[in-house]
């Protein structure tokens, strides 16, 4: 049976979360991981790059001198990639970077990623009610102790706690919802309100859920 995961409520030192053992608990898949980091941070670059050939540079039309008797090499166009001027030969295109990585593999490394921060005691639960208006000041004193980049991850509709913490350094606030594999792993620390919470525990745990819907219908007939 897994052990007991907890995680403790900021500004409330006597309090604490309880975690899915099943999601918070899961052993780290070093090379999961990597695969699914990859691919998230190539899908993030806008492959918008781009290079003209000869036949989108301007001019050239006209060939620069008659083939034979001049004494100087062949030429077709002024626009060859071997002038100056001329076209890019093989240069980049417009292009989209993303990789496929199947959606039990992505929720696997979600676990192993969320499993890392418990086992090293890195992650924390925010109670975002706190916050009635945005208070930067409130913010950096819930995070005085932590050192290196903090992750904070806050549900819907949880604005002010989002203003309260996205001015401060080497804090970076992101929605539940855009909350990847790579930004968690690429946190030395992890607080989630408990409404991102939820939602995290739920997407991690989706494959464990429809592994044992299939196991239960196999059963049964």
């Amino acid at each position: 049976m897994p052990k007991a995961v907890f995680a403790p409520v900021l500004g409330d030192g006597s309090n604490q979360l309880d975690l899915d053992p099943e999601v918070f608990g899961a052993p780290f898949n070093g090379p999961l991981v990597h695969e699914v980091v990859v691919a998230e941070l190539t899908a993030r670059r806008r492959g918008t790059h781009a290079t003209r050939t000869r036949g989108m540079v301007r001019g050239g039309g006209a060939k620069p001198w008659r083939q034979k008797g001049t004494g100087r090499a062949r030429a077709g166009t002024s626009r060859s990639p071997l002038w100056t001027g001329g076209g890019t030969v093989f240069g980049p295109s417009p292009r989209h970077y993303t990789v496929k990585v199947n959606r039990k593999a992505r929720k696997a490394a979600l676990r192993s990623a969320l499993s890392i921060h418990a086992e090293r005691g890195s992650i924390s639960a925010l109670d975002a009610a706190k916050f009635d208006a945005p208070s930067t000041k409130t913010a950096a004193g819930l995070l005085d102790d932590r050192k290196g980049s903090v992750l904070v991850v806050v549900g819907p509709e949880q604005d002010v706690a989002f203003k309260s913490f996205r001015n401060l350094e080497r804090v970076t606030v992101l929605p539940v919802e855009a909350a990847g594999v790579a930004d968690i792993v690429g946190a030395a620390h992890l607080v989630v309100t408990q409404d991102a919470l939820t939602a995290l525990t739920e997407r991690a745990k989706g494959a464990i859920k429809r592994a044992a819907k299939t196991t239960s219908l196999e059963e049964s007939s």
